[in-house]
């Protein structure tokens, strides 16, 4: 068993891309993390954490970060790879704010990285991972989807930090760099009801699908079905693009937004947690 690094993001995406595609919806991250990184490096300011484990020479376990968000982690066929993983990071000598995984790939790793490096974790957020081929019929609410402009950039820069400061608690991911990159490459979509009411974003992840989030609807505006037409037709306007699956994460708190994701057709893949480190 040997772990191997990468230090140019196309080589470790031709390297790993057979092993994600083996659990496609699983991996829809990971995938859009790669992706940037290939095609829209300069959103990174600092190198990432390309890594893979191989025993005999097929992959095992894949490891992505790009500072200073937490680890990404594959799913783990010998979880004797975690620790590989553990201790070359922490040889690193750099802080590791937290991994973010698989239930149980997610918590070896804590339980082990707790135990090398000497820090304790929390589960920040339990999340479950759904996948759709096909759109539901639901209820329209009234109003329609629009690609969002940069003259909605002002809006959606206050719906972004409040839908991260509701969310995680924090504005500091959803800023507005995080809205320029999206706006640029045309990743923004609005539900337009005379005023935009609701948003969500989507981008092309995995060679086969496209995912979406956050997806946000201002308090003044729920409760009017506003997001599940927004997602629902978003979805559509991706399956028709070409696209053979949409992906989301949802939040397993958040009974409401899990509910109208089964009415559009999303099916639970995989339950995922973001996992702290104090």
């Amino acid at each position: 068993m040997q772990l191997h690094k990468f230090t140019d993001a196309s080589q470790f995406y031709d390297r790993v891309k057979d092993y994600l595609l083996s659990h496609e919806s699983d991996h829809c991250l990971l995938f859009g993390v790669i992706n940037t990184l290939v095609h829209n490096p300069e959103r990174y300011n600092c190198k990432p954490y390309l890594a893979t484990v191989d025993n005999n020479g097929n992959i095992i376990a894949v490891a992505i970060r790009t500072p200073s968000f937490p680890l990404l982690l594959s799913k783990i066929q010998d979880f004797q790879a975690v620790e590989l993983f553990v201790k070359d990071l922490y040889s690193l000598d750099e802080l590791l704010p937290g991994v973010n995984s698989f239930t149980r790939e997610g918590q070896i790793f804590a339980e082990t990285w707790q135990i090398i490096a000497n820090q304790s974790y929390q589960v920040e957020m339990e999340m479950r991972i759904h996948s759709l081929d096909k759109v539901q019929p639901i209820a329209q609410s009234n109003g329609y989807l629009r690609l969002a402009t940069q003259s909605d950039r002002d809006l959606l820069v206050q719906w972004c930090e409040a839908f991260g400061i509701e969310a995680a608690g924090s504005a500091d991911r959803f800023n507005e760099h995080f809205v320029d990159n999206y706006l640029q490459q045309k990743n923004f979509y609005i539900w337009q009801n005379q005023v935009p009411v609701s948003m969500a974003c989507a981008k092309v992840s995995t060679p086969n699908g496209a995912l979406i989030g956050p997806v946000f609807t201002p308090p003044e505006y729920r409760q009017k079905g506003y997001a599940s037409s927004c997602v629902a037709n978003l979805s559509q306007t991706l399956l028709d693009q070409g696209n053979k699956y949409c992906f989301l994460f949802t939040n397993l708190a958040n009974p409401t937004s899990n509910h109208i994701y089964r009415e559009i057709g999303y099916q639970p893949v995989a339950d995922w947690n973001n996992i702290k480190f104090i």
